[in-house]
């Protein structure tokens, strides 16, 4: 608090107030430095005790360094606290006070740890070789999969809707017909996006069949794709060939959505960056799998070479 507005503030509370007063200034180090008493009339001699009072107070916060002033207010008198530490107030600065490391110093604990590395990739013990990948590879699985958790979306409660029943002769019809059209919609390495049930909307505008060519599909992945289709675009699976070729049918009742793309879908960039992280999950997980044959080998050997060190007869010098 500056002593500008200490002094209005006590010039306030003494002019509000008929009965005595005293001024205390009081040191958290020492006892009562100064006490003033300060009445109502005269006016004069009190503005005067009031000025040598706060410049008392002036020379006891310069002479205490970094100290802070704190005034109460009570029935009995009017108090200073020169010299208190306000609470949080190192902590604050603390907080603030960011270490700022040197760029040297960076690249010289960037090179001791790949000196360390180096040192355990050369190491002449296949044991240690293999524990320094199998974890580096675990510690990239754990990133993979935390990237992954990104790409979430939270499905949006299904609207209810009432699915049309067909009969085998219609069935067979629409089948024929899906197989003699050319038009189709490609799913790629991305899967299913709001971009294939967008385009698929677009193909029911002048046609009631439509084919969904899967191209890469892992063995068992071309139902996944149907059962999400069917969700995503309402339409009704007519066929699955063997050559991974969904053929979907618009319905009777068919009215195009004012949105044709789900909101509860991955954009064509955020679906293909899936798709990389989703490989290299793939790929690392094969790896670690790898390196943990390989080191219970090496522990198989391990102790079958002692094994045999300890059963060989012992040769007396």
């Amino acid at each position: 608090m500056s002593i500008r507005l200490a002094a209005r503030r006590i010039s306030s509370f003494i002019c509000n107030t008929s009965v005595p007063h005293h001024v205390r200034f009081i040191h958290s180090n020492s006892n009562l430095i100064s006490t003033r008493s300060l009445t109502r009339v005269p006016l004069q001699n009190q503005r005067q005790e009031l000025v040598f009072s706060i410049y008392s107070l002036r020379s006891q916060v310069r002479l205490t360094t970094s100290s802070a002033v704190e005034m109460t207010m009570d029935k009995d008198g009017v108090r200073f606290c020169v010299g208190k530490e306000l609470i949080g107030l190192e902590e604050r600065g603390k907080k603030q006070r960011r270490i700022q490391v040197s760029k040297k110093a960076k690249l010289n604990e960037l090179r001791f740890y790949r000196l360390k590395a180096k040192k355990k990739m050369r190491s002449p013990n296949p044991e240690v070789r293999i524990l320094y990948r199998l974890g580096k590879a675990k510690r990239k699985e754990e990133w993979l999969i935390e990237k992954l958790r990104k790409f979430e979306v939270p499905k949006v409660a299904a609207e209810v809707y009432d699915p049309e029943s067909l009969t085998k002769e219609e069935k067979f019809y629409l089948k024929r017909t899906g197989e003699k059209k050319k038009h189709y919609v490609p799913v790629g390495r991305r899967g299913v996006f709001g971009g294939v049930v967008l385009n698929m909307h677009l193909h029911w505008k002048n046609h009631e069949t439509v084919k969904v060519v899967c191209k890469p599909c892992k063995p068992g992945q071309i139902q996944e794709y149907a059962d999400e289709l069917t969700r995503l675009s309402k339409g009704i699976v007519i066929d699955i060939k063997p050559n991974n070729v969904i053929i979907f049918y618009r319905g009777k009742n068919y009215v195009q959505p004012e949105i044709m793309s789900p909101p509860d879908t991955l954009s064509k960039a955020k679906a293909l960056e899936k798709y990389e992280y989703e490989q290299s999950l793939e790929h690392t997980s094969e790896f670690i799998e790898k390196l943990e044959n390989e080191l219970e080998e090496y522990y198989k050997h391990k102790a079958r070479f002692s094994k045999e060190k300890e059963n060989s007869p012992k040769v007396k010098g």
